[in-house]
């Protein structure tokens, strides 16, 4: 389709993705919630618009460089849409504003205030002073910036003070300094000393500004006033094309580039004097399009992800137990487990030590003569790697496709990549021109002369920690009908050039999209006959072209087609004559919905896959993903049933169409149903039975 045709029948992705945004700000002004979870919200909307700056609208900016006319999907050329996106930001940073400042008054009713600098005590502004003095004083260095020729460069991650020096009531010139808080280092939140039952916390910012006269000093001025700036910067990686550097190289070289990022947003304190604010444009170079927003009194609220509960614990999520796997047991083989049956976790209600479990017991059978695995981001402290690395010592052939490219995660790989190869771990970096994102693991066992095979397939990352918060599947197999299409994939990861038929795995980007194309047309097919036409599909974006627009086709048939999808969405259910039998939801709740399942009637003999794919270009056509069929018919139904609980949801759950306002389902006839606690206690409820099944036939 010539994008130049293209009518408003999709939204933006941009615009889409902002009011993803927006439900994840709806969240912290949402009074169902506890109290602090809803200041952390705060937080976890800035740091993904932090990310939205870094990554998107500096792709827009490009666009908007090279290809100024040029119609993107909703029908706007870049800089219109760079336009929209501000009006957009400034409205929602606007009511962020709105939201913390009531959240600061609802603590007040659990006796807990957030202080600044002008409304410490004696006592507190003691040990505020103390506290500068032995943990801040050392670090801070300021600059004043008319004695330097060259600005100096600003980091997009850190927090700045612009600092205006001045002399009161004396003539003489004004000077401007630049002040690094130096909060990779510091703590952002100080809590102080109790007060009777009132507690307080006040913010590194806070104490910096109580401290600037000392600070300052050294210069012949008496008043100084800070004001906090921001930069956000171009984070996309330019990789050099020198054939004679190795990619880890080139890597190396880009991630170094991209600290020097050109910036994409420049966020100030609206207070800030108007001599202060036009200095630093000017000494910045910024311009019109650098996005130039005024802002509040602090910034960097991704740190308030980590803010501080010192009141009651139920002014925070009470952390529920995980769910035993249902049959795991503890001390057993799981890898005679898996020989029995498939087995799936779902993540975080279950826990991922299952998984590592496998792994270890891996690395230390004799049996076992090989793990393969595909990483794309793990834990800091990552004891999946630290499993591979045991595996490798115990003589084990260890082969790791680890793919360089996982975007904030560069560094990190590249330096596991240097650790694996150390105790001799072969180390594949990616398929030329693909990222690898698929989520696979290959244990291979050899009994006597006979080689078995056991794999994991994953939706979501071999990463410890985001296991607890992220909603994934993980399938557990022996079935070789999915183990020799996996053998196959380790393959090609090894020589490139071969070519391999899959007949139970699907792979992108040699089949995605022709498999979901074809699954969609046989729905349309039995609409057409009369027959129930059905689908569920649960993803984290839907932006592909070719695959909306067969949605589209699949309405107008009679298909009934209902979308949960967490973020971007830019399909428009529910539009007269166009896609009046599509129907979608977004669910954001304590935990981020990361898990892609694919549901089809298919003429009574139901389909159910689950992917590390969403319905992107990048995912159907530029990287290697991996969809895997279930075949074992209870986890068939635990994952239907997963999705009929989603889609019932009526508490957090927002109505996703063309007008983008994000109303939340609500029906007041019926039962309450909050998705990620009702899937919980159903998990809990078929363990329960399970357990009472093994009692009763023991």
């Amino acid at each position: 389709m010539n994008s130049d045709n293209i009518s408003p029948r999709f939204i933006n992705r941009e615009i889409s993705w902002l009011s993803f945004n927006h439900r994840v700000l709806q969240e912290a002004a949402d009074e169902t919630n506890p109290l602090i979870q809803r200041m952390r919200f705060l937080g976890i909307f800035s740091n993904n618009r932090d990310e939205f700056f870094r990554i998107r609208v500096a792709t827009v900016r490009r666009l908007a460089s090279f290809s100024a006319k040029k119609k993107l999907l909703g029908n706007e050329t870049p800089h219109e849409l760079l336009h929209e996106i501000q009006n957009i930001v400034v409205k929602q940073q606007s009511k962020f504003e709105r939201i913390y400042m009531n959240l600061l008054k609802e603590m007040e009713q659990y006796n807990i205030y957030v202080v600044n600098e002008t409304q410490l005590t004696a006592e507190q502004g003691r040990y505020v002073l103390s506290f500068y003095n032995e943990r801040i004083r050392p670090i801070l260095v300021p600059i004043i910036l008319q004695y330097t020729r060259e600005f100096p460069y600003l980091r997009d991650e850190p927090i700045y003070f612009a600092v205006k020096l001045s002399k009161q009531n004396r003539s003489g010139k004004t000077r401007y300094a630049l002040l690094d808080l130096a909060t990779e280092i510091l703590p952002r939140f100080v809590v102080l000393p109790k007060a009777g039952e009132k507690k307080y916390i006040i913010i590194l910012d806070d104490i910096v500004r109580y401290c600037l006269n000392d600070i300052f000093s050294f210069f012949d001025y008496d008043k100084a006033e800070a004001y906090t700036i921001k930069i956000t910067r171009d984070a996309e990686l330019d990789i050099d094309d020198d054939i004679s550097k190795s990619f880890m190289e080139k890597m190396s070289l880009s991630l170094e580039k991209r600290k020097r990022g050109q910036p994409v947003r420049f966020v100030y304190d609206a207070s800030m004097p108007e001599d202060l604010l036009s200095y630093f444009q000017r000494r910045m170079r910024l311009g019109r399009e650098d996005n130039i927003i005024a802002g509040g009194r602090y910034h960097n609220f991704k740190d308030f992800i980590n803010f501080p509960n010192i009141g009651p614990s139920h002014l925070e999520n009470k952390v529920k137990p995980p769910v035993p796997a249902m049959y795991f047991e503890h001390h057993k083989s799981i890898l005679e487990k898996i020989k029995e049956r498939d087995h799936i976790l779902h993540y975080p209600y279950q826990s991922f030590r299952y998984y590592i479990d496998m792994l270890r017991e891996a690395a230390i059978d004799p049996r076992v003569t090989a793990i393969q695995i595909t990483l794309y981001r793990v834990a800091p402290e990552s004891v999946v790697i630290n499993s591979l690395i045991n595996a490798a010592k115990n003589g084990k052939k260890v082969v790791v496709v680890i793919e360089l490219q996982a975007r904030f995660d560069e560094q990190a790989n590249i330096s596991w990549s240097s650790r694996l190869q150390e105790v001799g771990a072969k180390v594949i970096h990616g398929v030329p021109g693909l990222k690898v994102h698929c989520k696979l693991t290959l244990i291979e066992r050899k009994i006597n002369k006979r080689i078995e095979h056991f794999a994991y397939i994953g939706t979501g990352n071999f990463h410890e920690e985001t296991s607890k918060i992220y909603c994934d599947e993980g399938l557990f197999t022996s079935d070789k009908r999915i183990t020799s299409d996996v053998v196959k994939v380790f393959e090609f990861f090894d020589k490139n050039y071969k070519q391999h038929i899959f007949n139970h795995i699907i792979l992108s980007p040699f089949s995605t999209r022709r498999h979901f194309l074809y699954h969609i047309d046989h729905e349309i097919k039995n609409a057409k006959r009369g027959k129930k036409a059905y689908m569920i599909i649960k993803m984290n974006s839907l932006v592909d072209e070719e695959m909306m627009e067969k949605l589209y086709e699949a309405s107008q048939a009679g298909v009934i087609i209902k979308l949960i999808i967490r973020s971007i969405c830019s399909l428009k259910p529910g539009v007269p004559g166009l896609s009046d039998n599509i129907e979608a939801i977004s669910i954001v709740d304590k935990f981020l919905e990361h898990s892609r399942i694919f549901y089809f009637y298919h003429g009574g003999n139901e389909k159910v896959y689950i992917s590390s794919a969403d319905w992107m270009v990048r995912n159907l056509d530029r990287r290697i993903e991996v969809t895997c069929p279930v075949y074992d018919p209870e986890i068939k139904r635990e994952l239907k049933k997963m999705l009929r609980i989603q889609l019932r949801d009526n508490v957090k759950a927002r109505i996703i169409d063309d007008v983008q306002d994000n109303k939340y389902v609500r029906d007041e006839n019926k039962k309450v149903i909050r998705a990620q606690d009702a899937y919980y206690f159903y998990l809990k409820r078929r363990r329960s039975q399970i357990e009472n099944l093994k009692k009763k036939y023991k």
